[in-house]
């Protein structure tokens, strides 16, 4: 499990509730089409209440719900660096997408991943079965989630999102995979 989450109320900054809850943006987006797009987006300076006020004035306490209500959500499709290698000890089936770039792809990767490019998100939509365990990992876990919401929106029904991505698992199931820090 995620470490405690940190309070957040009307006066937290939007970098404060993104910090607490890694997935707010996707949250806000989807309950109340905010933070998608430059029309709707925010500064992570304004605080919770400005963006309310600002946006026909919604309930503070509903939007907060609304967030904690989505990150409980977003734990039940992380999945544990140990998760995944009872799975995989287990024989279980599954396939493995690394999101990252090429370049991390070829200095650094899980074995039996597949790279994620163009043709392979058309084989997916196309082709892949939409009941089949899928597990998405990125360079630390940051992204994997934004992807594991996309694809359970296109009617994918078993997708995992690697907590702490390649990193987590280099440093918790198989250190002869080299970390790396991107700059």
């Amino acid at each position: 499990m995620m470490s405690t989450v940190q309070e957040i109320g009307p006066s937290s900054t939007m970098a404060e509730v993104l910090e607490a809850y890694p997935g707010a943006q996707r949250a806000l987006f989807r309950g109340y089409h905010l933070g998608g797009c430059s029309s709707c987006g925010f500064e992570p300076t304004e605080t919770l209440e400005q963006l309310c006020h600002r946006n026909g004035n919604l309930n503070i306490t509903e939007v907060l719900e609304h967030i904690q209500k989505s990150h409980e959500q977003d734990l039940k499709v992380e999945l544990s660096p140990e998760e995944l290698s009872t799975w995989r000890r287990e024989g279980r089936p599954l396939r493995l997408l690394d999101i990252r770039t090429r370049e991390e792809w070829e200095a650094a990767r899980i074995e039996g991943a597949t790279l994620f490019t163009q043709e392979i998100m058309s084989e997916m939509l196309g082709r892949w079965p939409r009941a089949e365990h899928l597990v998405i990992y990125d360079h630390l876990g940051k992204k994997s989630m934004d992807a594991a919401a996309y694809f359970l929106g296109h009617g994918f029904t078993n997708v995992r999102a690697l907590r702490g991505g390649i990193d987590a698992w280099s440093l918790q199931i198989d250190p002869s995979i080299r970390r790396y820090r991107l700059e």
